[in-house]
């Protein structure tokens, strides 16, 4: 029989989502003959934000403005939120794509809008209500993922029982949020790796026991984080 557990766990951190890995389109709106290129990245620091944004002023160095915005959630910390005008008129571009950032849900993302003037002044309100859809729409097209923390734990079992606990947890894994990350074997006792949704351990415990007679209990193994896609 299993001990008791009086430990309270910590609650899951909730799910986020941001910019998949990888090339993101890029959008071209027009507005009187000036033309706004977007595109969204995945950023998961502030360096990472910044090259992209270096890259996208590499990549069109005879534009006027690359204007930018980016949202990071380091874990157990405040998001952290910056925006750049970069030389138009204060407030009109960052500040209006870091709203449309905002509204989209994406983290750990960055959005840079790269002006090439048309020759027609747009005014304060012409510029920020291009920079917002231009943000919007490189936000929209960019393919997503969400990040999502699995609790990790290590089952030491006999041998002669590893083969069938796994079979059985496998079973009922779908079913209640618990995967079989691997089985690591040894001369005598095997460990089974095991992820699940949760950081209690009351219900993995009473699964593990029920399918042992009792000698199966779970030791934490920390946490990781895996991506699942998301349609956008």
């Amino acid at each position: 029989m299993t001990e008791p557990r009086d430990s309270q766990a910590a609650p899951t951190p909730p799910a986020l989502t941001t910019a998949s890995r990888g090339e993101q389109p890029v959008i071209d709106l027009e507005v009187k003959r000036s033309h706004f290129l977007g595109r969204a990245a995945r950023a998961d620091s502030q360096e990472e934000a910044r090259a992209f944004i270096a890259q996208a002023r590499a990549a069109h160095p005879d534009a006027r403005h690359h204007c930018s915005a980016f949202i990071l959630a380091p874990p157990g910390m405040q998001p952290v939120e910056r925006s750049n005008d970069d030389g138009e008129p204060s407030g009109t571009a960052g500040q209006p794509m870091l709203e449309a950032l905002r509204a989209s849900g994406l983290v750990n993302t960055v959005v840079v809008v790269t002006r090439y003037f048309g020759g027609t002044l747009l005014g304060t309100g012409g510029l920020v209500r291009a920079y917002s859809e231009a943000a919007c729409r490189a936000l929209s097209a960019a393919s997503r993922v969400r990040l999502v923390t699995r609790h990790m734990w290590d089952v030491r079992v006999p041998v002669a029982q590893a083969g069938r606990l796994e079979a059985e947890l496998r079973a009922t894994g779908p079913r209640g949020g618990l995967e079989v990350v691997e089985t690591i074997w040894g001369p005598t006792h095997a460990i089974l790796a095991l992820s699940t949704d949760s950081a209690d351990d009351g219900a993995l415990a009473e699964l593990l026991a029920a399918h042992s007679q009792g000698l199966a209990v779970p030791e934490p193994a920390g946490s990781r984080i895996i991506e699942t896609p998301v349609d956008s």
